[in-house]
Parts: C-alpha cells; structure tokens; sequence
C-alpha cells in the first residue's frame, strides 16, 4: 500500500472515529466556523469602521462571492475534464 493510500485510510478511519463519539457536531465545528466567517468580515472591513450589521450584510455577500468562484472554476474543470483535457 502506498504511504499516500496508507495516509488517507488513517485519515478517514480517525475522522469516523471522531464523528462517532461527537455528542453536538455542530458545537464541535463551530470555532471553526466563526473564523471562516470572520476572515469575510475582515476583508471587508479591515479597519473596523462598519456597523457590525454592515459588516455582516458585507461578509455575507463576500462569502456567496467565494463559493460562486469556486462554483465556476469547479464547472471549468469539469468541461476541461469532459473535453479530455484539452485547454
């Protein structure tokens, strides 16, 4: 088995594991959450000078933003894929 293969099962194994024994997921993911969101927050208000109602009518558009990019590179991806490659 290749280290790579090796690297992905542990992985995979530990993060069943992990989800097994989580009593609140959602309170287990939540930090993370907050600080996704508080790096919109930051681009869009770098110096802090927005309401926070602002700067969260701003982040959120910020982060439909990003996912709407990654939407599209993932769409010409797949057409490049689809195409066999070709550019």
């Amino acid at each position: 088995m290749s280290s790579y293969t090796e690297r992905h099962l542990r992985a995979q194994i530990a993060a069943h594991e992990l989800w097994a024994n989580c009593d609140d997921p959602a309170a287990h993911t939540a930090p993370a959450r907050a600080a996704f969101m508080a790096k919109f927050e930051h681009s869009v208000d770098p110096g802090g000078v927005l309401t926070p109602e602002e700067r969260a009518r701003r982040a959120a558009h910020a982060r439909q933003a990003y996912f709407q990019r990654l939407a599209l590179a993932s769409s010409k991806a797949r057409a490049t894929r689809k195409a066999g490659g070709a550019s």
